[in-house]
């Protein structure tokens, strides 16, 4: 986790450096798990494509989930996101190798708040798709 960050420390139109998420089957079995969402186009190949998809895609929440995870690392505080919302673009296509998918996310603090909170709107992309729009989160800093 990185140290705290500081309102006073930001300014609006400052870039958040991009970090990527690898994405692996496993993964998305692991998220099935914890999730309770078994859906077969997350974890089963040949079922993917029968219902037209180009391969296993990533659940929509764990994509979602690696924007929010993004941000608590950049804030150094889990507690820290006081707002979160996206929209899903497009899919995280997941192919049984070694190198899977990886979901690339970046961010630029849009506006600074009252009482020490920032907006962050954040780019969620895999390969040369963009993911998650309109992705924004509101986060109170130190």
């Amino acid at each position: 986790m990185s140290a705290t960050i500081k309102y006073d420390d930001v300014e609006t139109g400052q870039q958040i450096p991009a970090a990527d998420y690898p994405v692996r089957r496993v993964n998305l079995v692991m998220y099935a798990g914890a999730s309770g969402d078994f859906n077969p186009i997350h974890w089963n190949e040949r079922f993917a494509k029968t219902v037209g998809l180009p391969d296993v895609i990533a659940h929509g929440m764990y994509t979602m989930a690696q924007g929010g995870r993004f941000v608590t690392d950049w804030a150094g505080d889990p507690g820290a996101v006081v707002d979160y919302s996206v929209r899903f673009s497009s899919m995280v296509v997941v192919p049984d190798d070694d190198e899977g998918a990886t979901i690339t996310v970046s961010g630029v603090i849009d506006q600074k708040l009252e009482d020490k909170r920032v907006l962050v709107m954040l780019t969620a992309r895999s390969g040369d798709s963009r993911v998650l729009s309109r992705a924004r989160a509101v986060v109170q800093l130190a």
